[in-house]
């Protein structure tokens, strides 16, 4: 989650539950020190023998769709969010499929990165220059044919709320490849490019769907003008066009697939649902150790899943794995829910993994 949330907010939360002035510090002492972030910052594809190494045989194409809206409201900035792209784009390169990029409008796609968010996956795609070329040249949703792929992935941002429900390109590519038996799938808030999909027997794609998305208590809590400021609620839009919505914790992931389906709640759901992607396409997902942020969020939903002393156990395990940032984050947001126990919780996580590094 952003940093600033932590920092503007942390501080005003944690005095209401009587930690003091000093809760801040405390709570940035839980962080790693730059210069950890410095040399995430450096990463490069050749780091990862996963990307590298033991490629198949090419096995076909997908195609990935980001957002061309670049502002939401009179001044939000927005675009597509880089890791929802970065992520999956690994996974289906290391497991033998070419990637095209696509836009509404073609070119340049506007993009979302928050450093808080990064980890090396993400630095690594952003400091390849071939593929930030593909990117900067994004294909327009016109030019595309979709009996090239074998499947789609419409990549989240908030941008698509506005330029996705409506784009008949779109539609057209969903219902085609779902129609031929091929993989639908979607990230975050990129379930967008579902709504005013309508296959052949008039029925809506989304009709009696199991489906997960960005959900309205995640939306609002990061934008509580957010009713004001989208055409609808993810959420809300799914459900009327007879989704049947499911929800994961909160911030942490949730992948939904519903045969050739596969949709994800937020970033960090991309993993995941790439690899069922992989699988639903008749393939063995290439073996992936996994990443630090994935780490932290299986540790999350132990606690959640397990309490308190399961996730301690856990984390003493392999305490070198975990990205803390996320822990932190959830930790605050616990706070500001006023679930003062379950933040206290996370915090004493975050500070073990401290304390063990």
């Amino acid at each position: 989650m952003l940093k600033k949330i932590i920092f503007t907010l942390v501080t005003l939360t944690l005095l209401v539950v009587g930690l003091g002035y000093g809760a801040k510090g405390w709570v940035k002492s839980l962080l790693p020190e730059k210069a950890h972030f410095l040399a995430l910052k450096e990463s490069q594809m050749s780091d990862f023998p996963y990307l590298t190494d033991d490629i198949p045989a090419p096995r076909g194409k997908i195609l990935a769709v980001v957002t061309s809206v670049d502002k939401m409201a009179e001044d939000k900035e927005t675009g597509y969010e880089h890791t929802e792209l970065a992520r999956a784009y690994w996974v289906f390169i290391a497991n033998g499929f070419t990637v095209d990029i696509a836009s509404p409008k073609g070119g340049k796609p506007p993009v979302v990165i928050d450093g808080e968010d990064m980890g090396a996956y993400d630095y690594a795609f952003l400091n390849n220059e071939t593929i930030q070329q593909q990117v900067a040249n994004s294909i327009p949703l016109a030019n595309i044919n979709p009996d090239d792929y074998e499947a789609v992935y419409f990549v989240g941002g908030k941008g698509t709320m506005f330029d996705f429900p409506n784009n008949p390109h779109i539609q057209n590519i969903a219902k085609t490849l779902y129609q031929n038996n091929k993989v639908v799938s979607a990230v975050c808030h990129g379930p967008a490019a579902l709504v005013n999909v309508q296959l052949d027997n008039g029925d809506m794609l989304l009709s009696n769907k199991n489906v997960s998305a960005f959900t309205n208590e995640e939306e609002l809590f990061l934008i509580p003008d957010a009713k004001q400021i989208f055409p609808f609620l993810l959420q809300d839009k799914l459900i009327a066009q007879g989704a049947q919505f499911q929800a994961g914790t909160t911030y942490l992931e949730k992948v939904t697939q519903d045969g050739k389906l596969i949709t994800g709640q937020n970033p960090w759901s991309v993993w995941t649902l790439a690899e069922k992607v992989i699988a639903e396409l008749g393939y063995e997902p290439k073996t992936r150790q996994r990443t630090p942020e994935e780490y932290a969020v299986a540790l999350l939903l132990t606690y959640d899943e397990h309490g308190f002393e399961a996730a301690k156990q856990a984390l003493k395990q392999q305490p070198q794995a975990y990205q803390r940032i996320l822990i932190v984050m959830h930790g605050v947001l616990a706070f500001m829910q006023l679930d003062i126990s379950k933040g206290i919780d996370i915090f004493s996580l975050a500070n073990q993994l401290k304390q063990l590094n």
